[in-house]
């Protein structure tokens, strides 16, 4: 029998990453009432090891602290685990194997979302989502070519951009990241894909004119979520 829908959330990474992915959730549900909303519980535990300096060999490894993540999931008896960072996807296939419910991946929502297939799209994502490939994977095989920012343009851009929303100062990452959202567009990305959570919020914090022209992992993330309990709510209670 399976078990009563209930979604863990793995987060922490960034903290206010996750507190927007909880947003995005209740936006992507529609519901008239309280108890038509997706339940969820959260593991927003922010001292997870850095994954961009562990990529990077700069770093611990933050392999042991998601584990524990995934573990307490598994102990509220949680029928769906979802990543709330696109970076910590690079640990999917361990964290898989750990959890005791279905783990969803971030970068097969984003592609039941699109609807046109772009020809080209620009991936904003930090090195490890890009070194490991799993969108332009999903992209090729549907034919739409991957545009990557420039190692200049991600240590100018992509890489302060995402610290300073980690500080908080949101300004500043709005505007860092939205040169680097201009840049891909002027490239020739026909659709721009946010593939690091802390990039959307920055993007609204300064009304990006790009926004218009972008695909959020995260939201799409949310969608997948909010469809799965939508066919589920009306057979289990909690």
């Amino acid at each position: 029998m399976s078990r009563p829908f209930l979604l863990g959330v793995l987060g922490g990474m960034g903290p206010l990453a996750t507190v927007d992915f909880m947003h995005k959730l209740l936006r992507a549900t529609p519901a008239s009432n309280d108890q038509q909303q997706i339940p969820h519980v959260v593991w927003n535990v922010p001292q997870i090891a850095d994954r961009q300096r562990a990529l990077a060999g700069e770093g611990p490894s933050p392999l042991p602290q998601l584990l524990h993540g995934v573990k307490q999931l598994n102990r509220l008896g949680v029928s769906h685990i979802v990543i709330a960072c696109n970076t910590a996807h690079h640990w999917y296939d361990a964290l898989k194997q750990e959890s005791q419910a279905l783990m969803l991946h971030i970068a097969d929502a984003t592609l039941e979302v699109i609807e046109d297939k772009p020809k080209k799209v620009g991936l904003i994502a930090t090195q490890g989502t890009l070194d490991a490939g799993w969108f332009q994977q999903r992209f090729a095989a549907i034919g739409t070519q991957s545009l990557l920012p420039t190692q200049d343009e991600i240590a100018r851009w992509f890489v302060p951009g995402c610290y300073a929303v980690k500080r908080g100062d949101l300004q500043q990452g709005g505007e860092l990241l939205t040169l680097q959202a201009r840049a891909l567009r002027e490239r020739g990305a026909e659709k721009l894909v946010l593939a690091c959570t802390e990039v959307p919020v920055a993007l609204a914090a300064v009304s990006s004119p790009f926004l218009n022209e972008a695909i959020d992992p995260a939201e799409a993330l949310a969608q997948q979520c909010a469809s799965l309990w939508l066919s589920r709510r009306n057979d289990h209670i909690i």
